[in-house]
Order: C-alpha cells, then structure tokens, then sequence
C-alpha cells in the first residue's frame, strides 16, 4: 500500500489500538449530547421561517415593537350567560402573558341588553341563534413561543368544555403536544423494522443491534449539538433521527461486509483485519455520503428556511454517522467479536443471479419501459397537487381543530386578517376605506376603533385599556373576520383585494395574519423548489464528474434517478393523492442524495470490469450480480426506517413524507437495478470514450497504434 491507502491504514491501525477508550468515551459523551438534546429548543410554527423581511413578517413585528401583542387567540363560548363569561374573561386575564380579552363589556357594560347594541357589535361578539358569543385573548409573547403555549394550556385548564379555544397558537400547542408524544414512537418503531430487515439480510443475529447501537450514539450526538444552532423545527426533530438512520446504515454495512472480507484472507489476526476495513471503509465511505451531504446541503438554499434547518442537521448527521461509523463501530465489533462469531448464520438473502441474467438479456425491452414510463412519469411529478394549510390536516379531534370547526359553524368565520394603518389618516377617508373593505367577497366582520364607532363618535368615550389595545400615535390596528379557509384561492384573492384597497388609503399599510403568510408561503416555496432542484442536481453531478472523471456517467445516473424521483412524486397525481408543500422541495432533493448512492455503488464495479478487460456484457453483468444484495439491504433499511413512521404518525406532513421516502426507496431501489444496467449497456462505447478508468493504458496505446498504423 502507498500513498493514501497507506495513510488510511496507519489510521485504522490507530483507531483499532484506541478501541476501549474509543468505546468508553463514546459512552461519556452520550451524557453532554443529552443535556444538549433536552435543552434544545423545538419550534412548532413553520410560518415563522419565512424569509423576515417580507411585509407580512415585518408586519408580526411591528405588533410586538407597536402594541406588545405578539398572539391572538379566538375563544368561542357554547351557552355560557354574560356573568359566567365576565367572571371567565377575568380568570383569563391573570394567566400568564395574556395581555388582554377583549369582549363587549369593554365596549359596553354587560347590563345592557344585548339587543340594543349596536350591530356592529352585536354582529361581531354574538350568535343569538347558535347563543354563543367570542371573544378575543391577546398574548405578549410570538405566536409560537413557549410562553404562549403554556398559556393556552392554562387557559384550558381554567375553561370548561363550552369554551373553544382557535387560531394558529391553539393549533401550535396541538402540535407540540402530538409531536412530542409520537416522536419517541417514531424511534422505537424504526429501530424495530430495522431491526427486523438486517437480521434476515446479514450474517449474524447480533450485529443489527451493534449497527444501531451505533447509529444510536451518532443520532445522540447529532441532536445534542442542535443545542448550539438555538433551535430546530418539529418536522427536523421528527425526521431527523429516523433520517439519520436511513441513510447512514449503509456505511455500517459496508465496514462490516468489508471486516468480513479481509479476516477470511488473515483469519488469525483480526486487528490487522479491521485497520484493512477501517482504510477501505473511510475512502468508499467519505465518497459515497459526499452525494448524501450535497443533496441535504442543496436545501440550505431554500428562501424559506425550514430547509436550512432540515439540510444542516441532516448534513451534520451524515458527517457524525460517518465519523461513528469508522470508530465506534469498529470498537464494539473487536469488542464482542466472539458473541458475534457464536450468533452468525447463513446468509438468508438469495444470490439473485436470475434477475441478473434477466435484466442483461432483456435490456433492450427495459431501455423502451424506460423511455415510455418517462412521460407519464413527468405528466404526474408536474401536476401533484399540494396543499399548504397544515392545520387543517391534524386530526379532528384536537382541541385546536374542533375550535376551528366552531368558530367556522358558528360565525362563518374561517381565517382572520390584521390590518395596520396610519392612526392619523382623515375620519374620512379611514370611513371609505371600511366601506370598500366591508363589501370585499368573503369579509364576515371587521373590528376596530374605527369600524365599531363609526365617523361620526368620538374614540374619547371608549377606555384607555381599550384603545391602547388596537391604536397608538402611529398605527391602527383592524381585525377582518373572513368566511374563507386559509390557503385557498378565494382567501388568496380576498387577501389581493384587501391590499389592494389598503395600499390605495395608505401605502405603508399592511395587511397580515395567518391567510396573508400561507399565500407568501405558496409563492415563496414555488420558487424554492425550481432553486433546489437545479442545486441539488448540479452539485451532484458535479461530484459524479469529479469522482469518475467522467462526462457522460454524470448525466447517465442523474437521469436515472430522477427517473425514480419523477415515478415517486407522480403516483399521487393518478391517486388523486394531494401532498404537503415541502414534499415536493425535499423529497427529490432527499431520494436523490440517498439513493444515488445505490447507482455509484454499481458503477464502480462496472467501471473496475471494464478496466481489467472484460467486455461491456460480462463487465455489466459482474457489476449487476456482485451490487444486487447491497443496494437490496440499504433500499430495505431505508425502507424499514420511514414505513412504519408514516402508517404510524398522526400529523400528514410526517406522515406523508416518511411514506414517500419509503417508496422512493424501493423505486429508486428498482429502477437503479433495472434501468442503470440498461443505460450501461446501451452506452458502453460513449462511456468509455468520455471517462477515464474505464480501460487500462496499455490497451489504450495498443489501440492508438494500431490507429495510426492503418491510416
């Protein structure tokens, strides 16, 4: 060995020499990763990682900066008699971070008969039919923030079942509960069908617990260190371990098959065996996660910066997966390697030699499924549909959604809209300003200083406690009940009008709230995803280029596994299946980075056939036959790891992105095993000419000779 095969060697000789203390100390630092675990902060709210200086983000600002009113929640009271509700409001008021309710009898004294309110008031507080009245509860802290939350609990504590608590910071608190609650589960679940798929593909009943044991400790150290990075997402925390475990199994594998190789050739020494495997292992193993590292980088791209939030944590895992895997693993393997050598058996997984035969004879007929499935395929990946209202896929029976319903029955009301203003804008003008809002397709109600008292009453006879609330020297606050559901097109096109009619009265003026964010967060996202398409796909084919040195290869398996991402997102447009928004960003981006793996992996040995002189169809069917197995198992891991989770968990976005990890696996899995080798064997000759490795120098200046002898 020379050169760097040797430098790879003295380090696995190092590391095997370091085993116990490797061992013990990645047993310690479990303890500092815990501790970061536990003290890392989750946010709940996916809206927030909008870009921040987009006008409806500024907006939220300048209600916290402007009123201290950072959350608003809608309470709807079910049968409850002004007494009741008075004595309610004023519980309310002394929980915790809630600014202030606001009811009617800020507006009028509850003595007065309901009757003779006026009508905007009546109309905006009351359902006499349904007898239920609203009310509105102001927060001083985010809509997402800890503190928030724990007030909505409180505030549920203090309520009965005639109180409904809705808005974004209900359905916030309803998520952290039913996230936190299944994540656990997510875990166990995927250890268990990971569990189950490596004992009946490897050799031994033992060494699945030591992949996951160690996998386990990188997952620890990957969540741990989030602790520096503030705070991570929901969706990150519940992907990220079962991620993790996915894409990093591969490496034990390959360390393991590799120890396995090189003790059958020094059977008597198995430390000299594992420094082999640990070389072997770091060189294979750093090129193939480089693609897994570049597809979860590409997401860091993302305006909307969920993505950076799911690609560095990602990333990171990967590097600490394969750090772990290079060391503890090898650690725990000599450690125990007679418990091992006691519980191997028999391989289980059959040789497939008859598929291998299949796919070489009938390659043709797979490069024509090939070209005919592509168009489909397209058709179905351009024409998912998605949908981008998260809450209104929770389950029915979360308070927050039931609230929703209620609020929804009961006042028409579907979404709300917060209109900021120049507190000095003429009367007048402010008069037909509310006129043209008020005859806005979808506008159920409008609260505010302004609309309630009418041009004509002066702000003077309402309380200080009351207007501080909703205007100040520079602002006035509007609330705009809308029948419309956020997220649709028509509160989309509501929410076009309203600026429109706003920018014209006032052209710093804003509209925002939860409808306004979702529909910067359709545009923002469509954008997103045309930017991490072409990154991802342009770094990775760039490190294709760099590893093979190849022009054609690059495009070959590009191609290839954009084919099975292209089969993946385009089934649920012919099951009618509508998807969540980041599915389409990140799934590509995710089934690309893991699985292209699967197509360097038989490249390689198709390329070392081709250079020791084999012809294209012995070259393809050596590389087919010795690659089956281990992309048959990582397909399988992967699969095993995110199935499960998605039967399992109850919020759709987790759900549905864990079930299409899980088919693009088994998709990717398929088409690298039926198509690639097609591919191969169409486009030998431009493979050879356009790639270096692929034919030794000898036979290269034999062939230029005898060129240049013929002409």
């Amino acid at each position: 060995m020379k050169g760097a095969d040797e430098t790879m060697y003295k380090l696995g000789k190092g590391i095997v020499k370091c085993r116990y203390v490797i061992f013990v100390l990645s047993l310690l630092l479990l303890i500092p990763a815990g501790i970061g675990y536990v003290n890392t902060r989750v946010n709940y709210d996916i809206l927030s990682y909008l870009p921040e200086d987009i006008e409806t983000m500024e907006g939220q600002d300048i209600l916290v900066d402007e009123f201290g009113t950072g959350a608003f929640s809608i309470c709807v009271l079910d049968g409850m008699t002004p007494r009741e509700i008075s004595i309610l409001e004023e519980k309310m008021e002394a929980v915790d971070h809630v600014k202030n309710v606001i009811w009617y009898d800020d507006i009028a004294d509850i003595s007065i008969p309901i009757s003779i309110l006026p009508d905007s008031v009546r109309e905006a507080f009351y359902n006499e039919d349904a007898d239920c009245t609203m009310m509105a509860i102001l927060f001083d802290t985010t809509m997402s923030a800890d503190e928030t939350m724990d007030a909505i609990e409180e505030i549920r504590s203090i309520a009965d079942e005639r109180c409904f608590i809705s808005g974004m910071s209900a359905v916030v608190t309803d998520i952290k509960d039913l996230s936190d609650k299944e994540v656990p589960v997510y875990v166990v679940i995927a250890v268990i069908l990971a569990l189950i798929v490596l004992s009946l593909t490897m050799d031994s009943f033992l060494i699945p617990l030591f992949f996951l044991m160690s996998i386990g400790i990188a997952i620890v150290y990957n969540l741990g260190t989030n602790v520096f990075w503030g705070e991570i997402s929901y969706v990150t925390k519940a992907l990220s371990a079962v991620l993790q475990l996915g894409v990093t199994m591969d490496y034990s594998i390959f360390l393991w098959h590799s120890y396995k190789a090189e003790k059958a050739n020094n059977p008597t020494d198995k430390y000299d065996a594992m420094a082999h495997a640990i070389g072997n292992s770091i060189t294979s193993v750093m090129g193939s996660s480089l693609t897994t590292v570049a597809g979860f980088i590409s997401l860091c791209f993302m305006s909307f910066t969920l993505g950076l939030d799911l690609g560095i944590v990602m990333a990171k895992g990967v590097v600490i997966g394969v750090i772990c895997c290079v060391t503890v693993l090898p650690s725990m393997i000599l450690l125990f390697d007679k418990a091992l050598e006691r519980t191997s058996h028999k391989q289980l997984l059959p040789k497939f030699t008859i598929v291998t035969k299949f796919v070489t004879k009938h390659y043709i007929i797979l490069a024509v499924l090939f070209a005919v499935i592509w168009v489909p395929a397209t058709i179905g990946y351009t024409n998912t549909d998605v949908y981008y209202d998260l809450a209104g896929t929770l389950p029915k029976d979360l308070p927050s959604i039931m609230a929703n319903e209620k609020l929804e029955e009961t006042f028409e009301m579907g979404s709300t809209h917060i209109i900021l203003v120049d507190s000095d804008m003429p009367v007048s003008q402010m008069d037909r300003m509310l006129t043209e809002i008020k005859n806005v397709d979808g506008v159920k109600s409008v609260l505010g200083l302004s609309a309630l008292l009418g041009p004509t009453i002066p702000k003077e006879i309402l309380p200080e406690s009351l207007t501080s609330e909703v205007a100040n020297d520079r602002y006035e606050m509007m609330m705009i009940g809308s029948e419309y559901a956020v997220a649709t097109d028509e509160v989309n096109d509501q929410c076009d009008a309203l600026v429109d009619i706003v920018k014209r009265y006032d052209a710093a003026g804003m509209v925002i709230g939860e409808a306004s964010c979702t529909k910067d967060l359709i545009s923002i996202t469509n954008h997103d995803f045309q930017t991490v398409s072409i990154v991802s796909i342009g770094v990775i084919f760039l490190l294709i280029l760099l590893v093979f040195k190849s022009i054609s290869l690059p495009v070959i398996l590009v191609a290839v596994i954009e084919f099975a991402i292209f089969i993946n997102m385009g089934i649920p447009y012919y099951t009618k299946t509508t998807l969540p928004f980041i599915a389409s960003i990140v799934i590509g981006t995710i089934q690309l980075g893991a699985t292209v793996d699967y197509a360097i992996l038989m490249t390689n040995k198709y390329k070392d056939a081709r250079y020791e002189g084999k012809d294209k169809k012995e070259a393809v069917f050596l590389a087919h036959s010795q690659s089956i197995q281990s992309v048959i198992v990582s397909a399988l891991s992967f699969f095993a790891a995110t199935f499960g989770v998605g039967l399992y968990s109850n919020i759709d976005m987790i759900s549905a992105l864990c079930m299409l990890m899980a088919r693009g696996a088994l998709i990717s899995m398929a088409v690298v095993l039926l198509v690639l080798p097609s591919m191969f064997l169409i486009f030998d000759g431009l493979i050879c000419h356009t790639s270096m490795g692929f034919r030794k120098k000898r036979e290269k200046k034999d062939r230029v000779i005898g060129e240049l002898q013929n002409s």
